[in-house]
């Protein structure tokens, strides 16, 4: 059960959120929510989920590991995020958690609730459509907040019609 979502309240405004994970479709995401927070007067947050179990080794090389994560993380979010300042005029906030994805993604949103709609991206490898889609799909991992899927082929002018 998620909190009471406050982003209808005044002095609240509405969040979307857009999980960067280095796909080519986290891309896509990004920008659909970008678009759907600047016409609704919202904002964005970009969440990096660092993996978890990641940095199993001797304690000195694991430091190593974890720092080397971290600067992956923060450079990838802050590329996004530049991306979006400049072609969606936004300014989008940063999260970066250490852990499972599902169990991080429902964190935030258990933590900041002004956030209302997770977007995400399906992929278009034969593998399937993502982790955090196929997720959702296998009910292993429902978030408590709507759930956005964009289709693999759209490309950003049909993101921007139809956001």
């Amino acid at each position: 059960m998620v909190s009471k979502r406050l982003s209808r309240l005044e002095g609240h405004r509405r969040k979307f959120m857009a999980v960067i994970d280095g796909t080519p479709e986290c891309q896509r995401a990004v920008h659909y929510a970008g678009r759907r927070a600047k016409n609704s007067n919202g904002g964005l947050v970009l969440l990096f989920v660092i993996p978890e179990g990641d940095f199993q080794q001797w304690l000195g090389v694991e430091e190593i590991m974890r720092a080397e994560a971290r600067e992956e993380a923060e450079a990838a979010t802050a590329k996004a995020a530049q991306i979006v300042r400049e072609n969606i005029g936004i300014d989008p906030e940063i999260v970066i958690r250490e852990g499972s994805a599902a169990e991080q993604i429902n964190a935030v949103i258990e933590e900041d609730r002004d956030i209302a709609l997770l977007v995400l991206a399906a992929g278009s490898a034969k593998e399937g459509p993502g982790p955090l889609v196929s997720s959702i799909a296998g009910r292993a991992a429902a978030f408590p907040i709507p759930v956005t899927v964009l289709p693999d082929t759209l490309t950003n002018e049909e993101i921007d019609a139809l956001s």
